[in-house]
């Protein structure tokens, strides 16, 4: 019984393991399994004998295989070390240097791409001094010479009063200017007086003007008197080269200058014996055309700052341009107070071209003379 009982149970485990040696799935499965590929030697039987053994690249089917290249040995490379600190090198570190540098004057500068370099110009010394000047010195200066000018005049004037024709007015005039040289006159004369307002504007303006009419009209105006003040410079320029064409000779110094100063000048008793020009009025001729050759040719390089490239001789050519404007313009309101309300008989030189005879031979007494001359010769030689 107890043997009958054993056979029974193993009967359902030895069909299973008879259907797994026969390939059949159990339990009702498909007989039909999916083609997922076998690997191995003892897979798959004779269906696998293309497997490859390995993973390294295969040539094409049916060629040689590449021979394996050994791989090229390492070369030792150096490791790079770090350089030591500036500071640690016993020297002075970038920044002191460039404030040792800048104290003695030097300019640091960088590189710049384009023609300006002073475009690349990083701390410039000279630009505290030339602002100092700038903002003190002339502000301060201009004010004082101008001011001081116009205070010696105004007492001049109230202390003496004019300059008198001592004969008195003859009634009968001489000519003393011609229409190209008193057009010439004026011409530089208005430029000039136009040069120096606007100058005067940027120079006082901001303080004296800005508070007054207010910040719009005051930029409205400094503008266009910059404008104006860069393009009368071409008039200015021309007349004073004509002045010279003109009255060159006239204002050569002579022996008779000499003798004109050693009398006094216009401080002498009478009238020192003079030519067309007096020693006094051919300093202030050569003072014009010398000061404003200058002024103008320190003004065309503040123009055009290319034409120097160089920020402190800029500030040179403003300094240079600044002082010797506000020398001019002292000198010009001593000219106009003698041609008008200082002296009698003056203006009318420039006014009209002719002036009073008694006037011309006692401030002009050898150019009287010579005019005289010169008519008796052409008398004579119409006779």
């Amino acid at each position: 019984m107890m043997r009958l009982l054993a056979a029974l149970l193993l009967l359902p485990l030895s069909g299973a393991l008879a259907q797994q040696q026969s390939g059949e799935p159990s339990g009702g499965a498909p007989s039909v399994q999916s083609a997922a590929p076998e690997v191995g030697a003892g897979r798959g039987g004779t269906g696998n004998a293309n497997q490859p053994a390995s993973s390294d690249p295969q040539s094409v089917t049916g060629g040689p295989r590449p021979e394996r290249v050994a791989p090229k040995p390492r070369v030792p490379v150096e490791p790079i070390t770090a350089p030591v600190p500036y500071s640690a090198r016993g020297g002075v570190e970038a920044g002191a240097l460039e404030a040792q540098h800048a104290e003695k004057g030097g300019v640091i500068s960088g590189a710049v791409s384009i023609p300006n370099q002073a475009a690349g110009i990083l701390i410039q010394p000279e630009g505290r001094d030339w602002r100092g000047f700038r903002t003190r010195i002339l502000s301060i200066a201009g004010a004082v010479i101008l001011l001081g000018t116009v205070f010696i005049l105004a007492g001049l004037y109230l202390l003496r009063g004019p300059q008198r024709i001592d004969a008195g007015r003859s009634g009968r005039t001489i000519h003393r200017y011609g229409v190209f040289e008193r057009m010439n006159h004026w011409m530089v004369a208005v430029s000039f007086v136009l040069l120096g307002l606007t100058g005067l504007n940027i120079t006082f303006g901001r303080a004296v003007l800005r508070p007054v009419i207010g910040a719009e009209a005051f930029t409205a105006l400094t503008w266009t008197g910059q404008a104006v003040h860069q393009f009368l410079s071409f008039p200015f320029v021309i007349g004073l080269l004509a002045m010279v064409v003109l009255w060159l000779r006239d204002n050569l110094p002579s022996k008779v200058d000499v003798a004109w100063v050693k009398a006094g000048g216009p401080m002498a008793k009478g009238h020192p014996p003079a030519g067309r020009f007096n020693a006094a009025q051919k300093v202030l001729y050569w003072f014009v055309v010398g000061g404003g050759l200058l002024a103008s040719v320190s003004g065309y390089l503040l123009m055009a700052p290319g034409l120097l490239d160089n920020v402190t001789s800029q500030q040179w050519a403003h300094v240079v341009h600044g002082l010797m404007a506000m020398v001019m313009m002292a000198a010009i309101i001593g000219h106009i107070y003698i041609g008008t309300i200082g002296t009698e008989g003056a203006f009318e030189a420039m006014a009209t071209g002719q002036v009073d005879y008694n006037y011309a031979r006692e401030h002009h007494s050898l150019w009287v003379d010579d005019r005289l001359a010169e008519a008796r010769r052409t008398a004579v030689g119409a006779d």
